[in-house]
């Protein structure tokens, strides 16, 4: 019902998944090979594409670019409107009122000296220590455009200045009149610092910082596989990451990029859908189905966007095979190995060296494909992780010889990271079950741990109903040989089988086959024994979902009376009552009629193998003429006509039955007794 509601297109879950893998692609502009200093280069012989420069590291820049900077000195100005301004205020007041106070002699010095200082030049106390913090001994002065060379020792502050006046006076002039005048009125800064001119100079010289050591001529040769990576080839590599990065930048060329590998991915997820739509149409009409398969290709493909994008570790690590495991043990060898080969398609758009890549993983598919035609042993699982492991090698090494003609460029660290491959393809078991309970199938291991006698409630049942326990049994070996003929799943169907009639525990002495000799049927009528009789289909239901049980095989235990009736006690009643109006649901099973060949099988196989215990001789004829009774009369009824059987199946279930019937019920041979003499 969930399903219905929602009602989402198939079509969009692919749209969707090719939408996310593409935002996730790594950009063309992204540098396909992966490096590190003072590691072996991993590829084959790479030459330059073009010439291009090979660029310094940012260390090797930003030192030079201070080595630069140290021989940088400042500029500074020198305002000589300021000299003549203060003069000017000197004979000002002068005139005014220090003629009063003192001689010409005074004046004429005080002018004199103070020329002198504003010509060497008088700075503020605080250029002057940032100077003598930063080192600087010298710096340029600038003066009517013109720049000159200048110790900073030579500059004057405001209070070296009036100390040089004060305390260099001539001895014919007394210092204490001087410093009534209030000198330091006419002594001010007139050199200041030229940041404008500073930073012009300065960027220059950075500008003369070359960023290249070197050129590289097209078709030269780079590196090799094996050689290791030292300190010049390792920037080599990195001038050429960038310069490839560089061509391939911009908003509009990746959005070009993005548009591209969309279409790309959505193609190929295209193809996938058609490939469900046309050969896998249940599956297509399965959204639960749908959403599993596309997980598991846009998890595979984030998983390797993510590893190149971030060379978190050698993609090869990855367990590509895991999908067609996964996917095999659920559905068929055909759909395991058409996903696999979409993702591997999809990946190889991303990794480096994509021919490598799509030989390796598409061979080691196919081995999944013929090495694993069942999951329901761990050995199972080891062997073909082994035989995996042992594609790849061979692949690699024949691939290797044959591109490269020399043993040494075999990179032996690739079968450590095949060994990783065959360890992480062990998980396939765990992930089996952790799917399981996530999307609700059934896998055959846990069909075959659920065959177990020893299981609790199959244990359980052998012991309150030894009767239906061993009619369990024989309805089994009936359904699985029936289910094995016509194609159905004979593993489903005999585990099926054991379990579907565990709601008898309930009640187990009113069933036929765990009585002795008193009948409690007798006691009650005919539509309480229905009831009682029919109430074991719930009850096992009930059972079932406690002992949280699959839902494929509490299937078995719904259907496998369909919407039949209780045939012996209904009979019986009509018998007795024939004039009598009956409530037909009293004796109608629940439901529902089987919609599967295995449902099917075994409610044919269930009804046989009961009947069949009711012949009083069991030759070819009897045993031939109740199994096409029991079917034949199912079909009448309509119980099977949900179920998708050919009439050529059902001649094949019939002919199963009689041959295994026939079998079972052989008669031995009378073993001589040995005469005495």
């Amino acid at each position: 019902m969930k399903e219905k509601r929602l009602n989402i297109p198939a079509v969009i879950y692919f749209v969707a998944t090719a939408l996310l893998i593409a935002y996730f692609f790594p950009r063309e502009g992204k540098f396909r090979y992966q490096f590190y200093e003072g590691k072996p280069w991993r590829y084959g012989l790479l030459t330059a594409p073009s010439d291009f420069p090979i660029y310094k590291t940012d260390q090797e820049v930003e030192a030079e670019k201070d080595s630069v900077l140290r021989s940088f000195e400042p500029y500074f100005r020198l305002d000589p409107s300021i000299q003549k301004q203060k003069i000017e205020e000197l004979r000002t007041n002068y005139n005014r009122s220090l003629r009063h106070k003192i001689t010409p002699a005074y004046l004429q010095y005080v002018e004199n000296t103070l020329g002198d200082l504003y010509e060497k030049g008088i700075i503020s106390t605080q250029e002057l220590d940032k100077l003598k913090e930063t080192g600087e001994t010298r710096v340029n002065l600038l003066e009517n455009a013109i720049s000159r060379p200048y110790y900073i020792s030579d500059f004057f502050t405001v209070r070296t200045a009036y100390e040089f006046i004060i305390n260099n006076c001539p001895a014919s002039l007394d210092p204490t009149v001087l410093q009534s005048c209030d000198i330091n009125n006419y002594i001010s800064e007139n050199v200041s610092y030229a940041a404008e001119m500073s930073e012009k100079v300065k960027e220059d010289m950075l500008q003369g910082v070359s960023l290249a050591s070197g050129m590289v001529q097209a078709g030269e040769r780079i590196v090799d596989r094996g050689e290791i990576v030292d300190h010049h080839t390792y920037n080599v590599l990195r001038s050429l990451k960038i310069i490839h990065e560089t061509k391939t930048g911009g908003t509009q060329a990746q959005s070009i990029i993005l548009a591209g590998q969309f279409v790309l991915v959505f193609g190929l997820m295209a193809c996938f859908w058609l490939y469900l739509w046309s050969f896998r149409i249940k599956i297509y009409h399965n959204r639960r189905n749908v959403l599993f398969l596309i997980l598991c290709i846009l998890v595979s493909c984030i998983l390797s966007e993510l590893c190149v994008n971030y060379a978190l570790f050698n993609v090869y690590i990855l367990p590509f095979a895991i999908v067609p495991i996964v996917v095999r043990t659920f559905f068929d060898s055909r759909t395991a190995l058409f996903i696999h080969l979409i993702i591997v398609l999809i990946c190889s758009l991303m990794v480096p060296f994509p021919h490598e890549f799509l030989i390796l993983q598409i061979i080691a598919g196919m081995v999944v494909t013929f090495s694993l035609k069942d999951l329901s042993e761990r050995s199972q699982l080891i062997r073909c992780a082994f035989f995996i492991f042992l594609s790849y090698v061979i692949c690699y090494l024949s691939l290797t010889l044959f591109q490269e003609a020399n043993f040494n460029k075999i990179n032996w660290m690739m079968m450590l990271y095949f060994g990783i491959n065959f360890i992480l393809l062990m998980f396939a078991y765990v992930l089996v079950y952790m799917l399981e309970k996530t999307f609700g199938y059934v896998s055959t291991i846990t069909l075959v741990e659920l065959s177990n006698i020893n299981n609790p409630i199959l244990k359980k049942l052998s012991e309150t109903c030894p009767g239906t326990f061993q009619h369990s049994l024989q309805v089994s070996i009936l359904a699985a040989e029936a289910a094995n003929r016509i194609g159905a799943n004979a593993q489903l169907v005999r585990t099926g089988a054991l379990y579907h009639d565990i709601g008898k525990m309930s009640n187990p002495a009113f069933f036929t086959e765990n009585q002795s000799s008193v009948n409690p049927h007798d006691q009650l009528s005919f539509d309480q024994s229905a009831q009682i009789i029919i109430s074991h289909v719930t009850e096992g239901v009930k059972m079932a979902e406690k002992a949280m049980l699959p839902k494929a095989v509490v299937n078995f235990i719904r259907t496998h009376h369909g919407r039949g009736k209780a045939k012996y006690f209904y009979n019986s009643y009509k018998n007795q009552y024939p004039d009598k109006p009956i409530n037909e649901e009293l004796f109608t099973y629940p439901g529902p009629n089987p919609f599967s060949k295995e449902t099917a099988v075994l409610m044919m196989a269930d009804s046989v193998e009961a009947a069949s215990r009711s012949l009083k001789e069991h030759t070819e004829e009897s045993i031939t003429l109740l199994v096409n009774k029991i079917i034949d009369g199912q079909i009448a009824d309509g119980l099977l006509k949900n179920a998708p059987l050919t009439f050529k199946d059902i001649e094949t279930v019939k002919g199963v039955f009689i041959e295994k019937l026939k079998t079972m019920f052989h008669t031995r041979v009378s073993y001589p007794d040995l005469k005495k003499r």
